[in-house]
């Protein structure tokens, strides 16, 4: 067994008093111990002599140097943290490190929930978890068991304030099985039986990757579920070494992201590719220019929300990619709206801009200039002809018709210099919006860098086209995650879409110049050009609003984030 950030494997017993945590708990570390794990039982707060958890007990047992009912509820809490902070510097982190397996009677979740039930101020309380986070650091638990009753057993509790311990054990339980190893685990009064559920649920020992000699070991050592090394069911392909790279690329990218998310200090990763080179997410909604897109431009309460105008935005950003171009243009020119646009003044600025030396196009891919057709030989102002024709012609009208992407897909490429890659990213970011809602499962386009990983990851295509293959992909990610024995952290319960799938592909092809250098693309590329340059915590992430995930979100990151809100956005054009 193994816990991520240590050897050891952290076990986690969780809900209310009156469930059974304790027996059970005994149960577990015993049958652990007769199939020869060195085993560590630990409570919260706990009562150690010289522990700080021995003073909360004291305080609660009336033999300290304050009652509980003369301390306010927040102080409390504030106490049980501190005696958990005390227990994971002086026991937890030790036995870890040293390759026990802890079984841990509650969790930071106990001072979460017992906060909220009594009341105390949500950003304080949050605050005070967010600093017992920072010190659990990357020692996450391999399972949090969250223990059920439909009573409480043998205890003189007031029934009425228990259901609602119950009832926000199990909120936190919803908003956390969808990152973390959750069992829910129902005690009918048989804890050798539930005792057996949990052991069976526990993951397997860590497994090593290749030598470390080359500095290249796989990606995750640690992984939640068995491996199955049969690759079954995805015949006629014929995968190389790098189909499953792919999947384990895309499980540690993802889990990179989420430990940015909670503020964790870098490393957020043991992969020595991943920690020094630039890989974008594994879903394209969480990357940074894809993030100010859906916040910054499309859903501004200041700015008209009308198809047009909001057409117009995404469009002038998406034709130069590069935040510093939207936010130098917003600054020169007021508020960007349609009613406004006209040529003259937004060349004026950008050319004046391009004269002080900045860059106002992205370098994440090329923007081909419209050719001779639009009229000029400067890229940016046969964009802005671009853009004019597309509003004359109503485009934003003709693509709110549209019944399928494809169709949108096809009017944005029958414009100059649109052609089937740029045509694929502008009407994904066109659907962030809610100027269309196709499903984003029905249609792909593969890009340049896509079809460079197809190629390192199959031998054999068996007759499957690229759209096919990365169909084939998103369909087939439960299964493969599962097969490989990794705990891939889904956008909270969204599996990746097609355009995920694609994006990591082109990722892989990368990410395997340095891992698989034997087995080379369709570019001849050999090395990743762009080198990691940590920027510390991510700002709360914002999805569009039809996707259903902002709320289960921003609860997320109320018990998760160990700093403050973090900065994404440059502000001035470099």
């Amino acid at each position: 067994m193994g816990s991520a950030g240590g050897h050891g494997t952290l076990i986690v017993l969780e809900g209310p008093d009156g469930v059974g945590k304790t027996t059970i708990g005994k149960l577990v570390a015993a049958e652990l111990r007769r199939r020869g794990d060195d085993v560590v039982e630990l409570s919260f707060p706990g009562k150690e002599p010289g522990s700080v958890g021995e003073l909360v007990y004291k305080v609660h047992h009336d033999d300290g140097p304050a009652r509980a009912d003369e301390i306010t509820r927040l102080s409390m809490q504030a106490l049980h943290i501190a005696a958990h902070l005390d227990a994971i510097e002086r026991r937890i982190a030790p036995a870890l490190r040293d390759g026990a397996t802890v079984v841990l009677d509650r969790y930071w979740w106990s001072a979460w929930v017992y906060g909220i039930t009594a009341g105390c101020d949500r950003r304080t309380l949050r605050a005070l978890i967010n600093a017992e986070r920072t010190a659990w650091r990357d020692l996450r638990p391999a399972l949090v068991v969250l223990l059920q009753r439909p009573a409480p057993l043998d205890r003189d509790v007031n029934i009425k304030d228990w259901g609602s311990l119950v009832s926000e054990y199990r909120r936190l339980a919803s908003r956390e099985e969808k990152t973390s190893h959750v069992l829910r685990m129902d005690n009918k009064g048989e804890p050798g039986l539930v005792a057996e559920g949990i052991l069976d649920a526990l993951p397997c020992r860590a497994r090593r990757g290749p030598s470390e000699s080359d500095g290249r070991k796989l990606i995750t050592e640690t992984k939640p579920r068995a491996r199955r090394n049969s690759r079954g069911g995805i015949l006629p392909l014929k995968p190389t070494v790098v189909y499953d790279t792919y999947w384990q690329f895309a499980a540690e990218r993802q889990r990179v992201f989420f430990r940015r998310l909670e503020g964790s200090p870098p490393p957020w990763t043991r992969d020595p590719i991943i920690a020094a080179h630039k890989f974008t997410n594994a879903y394209r909604a969480s990357d940074r220019v894809s993030q100010y897109l859906i916040r910054r431009v499309i859903y501004r309460d200041d700015l008209p929300a009308t198809a047009e105008d909001v057409f117009f935005r995404v469009m002038l950003f998406k034709l130069f990619n590069k935040i510093e171009t939207w936010e130098v243009l917003e600054r020169e020119l007021g508020p960007l709206v349609v009613e406004d646009f006209a040529f003259e003044p937004y060349d004026a600025v950008l050319s004046r801009a391009m004269q002080s030396g900045h860059t106002i196009y992205s370098a994440a891919y090329i923007m081909p200039s419209g050719g001779g057709s639009l009229g000029h030989d400067r890229k940016h102002r046969n964009h802005l002809v671009l853009l004019e024709r597309m509003l004359d012609e109503s485009l934003p009208a003709h693509l709110t018709a549209c019944g399928t992407m494809q169709r949108a897909f096809e009017l944005l490429k029958s414009y100059p210099g649109i052609g089937d890659f740029l045509a694929y990213q502008y009407v994904t970011d066109l659907n962030y919006s809610e100027l269309t809602d196709f499903s984003e499962s029905g249609f792909v386009v593969p890009g340049p860098g896509a079809l460079d990983g197809i190629r390192k990851c199959f031998i054999d295509t068996g007759g499957l086209n690229e759209p096919e293959i990365i169909r084939f992909m998103a369909d087939r990610q439960e299964a493969e995650f599962d097969r490989l024995g990794l705990d891939f952290e889904s956008l909270w319960g969204r599996p990746l879409q097609l355009i995920d799938c694609q994006n990591l592909f082109c990722e892989v092809d990368k990410y395997a110049r340095v891992r698989h250098p034997e087995i080379s693309g369709l570019s001849g590329r050999t090395r990743i050009k762009q080198r990691l340059v940590p920027k510390g915590v991510l700002p709360e992430p914002w999805y569009p609003p039809k996707w259903g995930l902002n709320d289960s979100i921003a609860e997320w990151c109320l018990t998760h984030r160990a700093q403050g809100p973090g900065t994404l956005y440059t502000t001035r054009l470099e």
